[in-house]
């Protein structure tokens, strides 16, 4: 006959463990799950995709020097006088007129010696050459910089010409490196501001988060936005957006970096609560055998 009394195994009751999804590799940061599961990598693996987000960067920036503004100071450099120098901080050169030297939609190289004035140009960024000075002029106002001294530079066309071309590929390179190194070095910075931030929000919302792992987080949270002003460079390269917008797009790199840092402990897998003993249970007596004592 079968037993119809429930074992002590059976009458306990069923633990129910939350909803905990399992993470995916971390490898990629453009999802809230995917930031989140950078929390649970090693460290090797987020600085190396880190690296691959700064050199798209870099690329990119690369990419619209390479092609708009690199071939703009070319084209100016041949424009200017064979003979002309930068002496005591001014400037001498036979060229007597202010019309551009080159000019594009996104910039324009003007020599302004009698500083007559230079009529209104079209390019999102202005660079002037004046008799004591050199300026900045852009939608936000003009920057107007003293010239080096007291060194002797040259402002010809046969010697900036020769410089130009010896020098441009190691300017490319350092440039591309200060990018990527920039990067870093900003990344490393936010994440440690925003690490206590991501921890705080997986402790009260019960999720699976250690002190590095929210660090790591606060890091990958950051790369969405860096990918944006990549998007922000091409289509400003392209035309599509002008420098006003290319700068709102950099301004919200910012905010959308927190709505990930915000939102990817969300993701975490949640926290096993630890069972705590009922209060309100009854023990049974315990029941000796007589028959359990020595032998008389």
């Amino acid at each position: 006959m079968p037993n119809s009394e429930p074992s002590a195994s059976s009458s306990a009751p069923p633990v129910f463990l939350p909803d905990s999804p399992a993470l995916p590799a971390a490898w990629q940061p453009l999802t809230f799950r995917g930031v989140a599961s950078f929390s649970r990598a090693r460290l090797g693996r987020l600085l190396l995709v880190q690296l691959l987000v700064a050199i798209v960067v870099a690329g990119t920036i690369g990419w619209f020097l390479a092609t708009d503004w690199f071939p703009t100071m070319r084209k100016a450099i041949r424009r200017l006088p064979d003979t002309g120098a930068i002496r005591d901080r001014t400037l001498s050169t036979p060229r007597d007129t202010a019309k551009p030297l080159a000019e594009t939609r996104h910039l324009c190289l003007v020599v302004d010696v009698g500083e007559s004035g230079v009529a209104s140009s079209l390019a999102d960024l202005r660079i002037e050459f004046r008799k004591t000075n050199w300026a900045l002029c852009a939608f936000a106002g003009r920057m107007t910089r003293p010239y080096p001294g007291p060194a002797t530079i040259p402002f010809n066309r046969p010697d900036l010409e020769s410089w130009w071309g010896a020098w441009q590929p190691m300017v490319f390179a350092i440039g591309a490196m200060a990018i990527v190194a920039g990067q870093f070095a900003s990344w490393m910075l936010l994440a440690t501001i925003g690490c206590p931030v991501a921890w705080l929000i997986a402790y009260f919302k019960d999720r699976q988060l250690t002190v590095g792992g929210a660090w790591k987080l606060a890091a990958a949270a950051l790369m969405p936005g860096a990918l944006l002003v990549s998007v922000g460079v091409v289509l400003y390269g392209l035309g599509i957006l002008d420098l006003l917008r290319l700068l709102l797009l950099w301004i919200a790199h910012v905010p959308l970096g927190m709505v990930y840092l915000a939102t990817a402990p969300f993701r975490l897998p949640r926290s096993v609560p630890k069972l705590k003993a009922d209060p309100f249970a009854t023990k049974e007596p315990e029941v000796k055998n007589p028959f359990s004592g020595p032998p008389p």
